[in-house]
């Protein structure tokens, strides 16, 4: 198992404590991000870099509101927005609540993982018919895929805020739809610790994702701290697998300095090791 230099630990801590954001951080100690975060997570930034960073970010959207922001497509640009759900608007909303972002302008996801990024990828063309821009960050690994247009933006930012209400009584293959594509985008295995958990900033989230769960008999605990959910023991882990599972295809970051995998492997072909791990 590779082991991070005690030195470059304290230093993501002294950057922290010095106001850097994650972002920062990163590029000074060229670690990766899940890495960065499991050393600094406990340390908020100050309230003045909080407010600092809320006036860039509104600084720049309205500077882009004011240079570029039309309100509508471009002639012959005309957006589909169904009325109602199906299971791929469901699975796109979703995916796009997690690892992707609605900007004003468009909607975009990033992953490493291909399966996913293709599967994003055909569901946008089979709901709304239109092509995505792609591009790849050659140092992280991460791809993004991304559609820049006013009108799907605006629809899908609306989607994404029905759906919180619209999955509370959805059909049960809905609702799994809906947490598959949380713990692909947001979830992890851990072999020592034997336990699933999903990482997300937005309490109210995690909250649904314990709720929906439970109606799969699948118990879980919410650690408000660190922002994650935890599913633990056996009986629990047994009845995720079967009934939520991860997709096909999504693998665990095998460069990843602190993995103890040194080869490219399904999350879900770890989770059968824990399972396998009980005595």
């Amino acid at each position: 198992m590779y082991r991070i230099n005690p030195l470059l630990i304290e230093k993501c801590r002294i950057l922290r404590k010095k106001g850097f954001t994650l972002g920062k951080i990163i590029k000074a100690v060229k670690l990766p991000k899940v890495t960065v975060y499991g050393y600094i997570r406990d340390i908020p930034l100050p309230p003045e870099v909080l407010k600092r960073l809320e006036i860039e970010s509104t600084k720049r959207i309205n500077e882009f509101n004011i240079k570029y922001r039309k309100g509508k497509c471009a002639p012959g640009r005309v957006v589909i927005r169904p009325k109602g759900w199906n299971r791929d608007l469901i699975f796109l909303a979703a995916h796009f609540m997690f690892d992707g972002e609605v900007q004003t302008h468009a909607c975009v996801y990033h992953n490493r993982n291909r399966a996913l990024l293709k599967q994003v990828e055909m569901s946008m063309n089979k709901v709304f018919h239109l092509p995505a821009r792609k591009w790849l960050n050659k140092i992280t690994g991460v791809h993004r895929i991304s559609y820049h247009y006013i009108e799907l933006a605006d629809y899908i930012r609306k989607k994404i805020q029905d759906l919180k209400k619209y999955i509370k009584t959805a059909s049960l293959k809905e609702k799994q739809i809906f947490l598959r594509a949380f713990f692909d985008d947001e979830g992890s295995v851990n072999f020592y610790q034997k336990i699933v958990r999903g990482y997300q900033q937005n309490l109210e989230i995690l909250k649904l994702v314990q709720k929906l769960l439970r109606e799969f008999n699948i118990k879980s605990k919410i650690d408000e701290k660190y922002k994650e959910i935890i599913i633990s023991r056996k009986i629990n882990l047994i009845e995720f697998r079967d009934k939520i599972n991860f997709s096909e295809g999504i693998y665990i970051n095998p460069n990843r300095k602190n993995s103890i995998w040194r080869r490219k492997i399904e999350k879900r072909d770890i989770l059968n090791k824990v399972l396998g791990s009980y005595q």
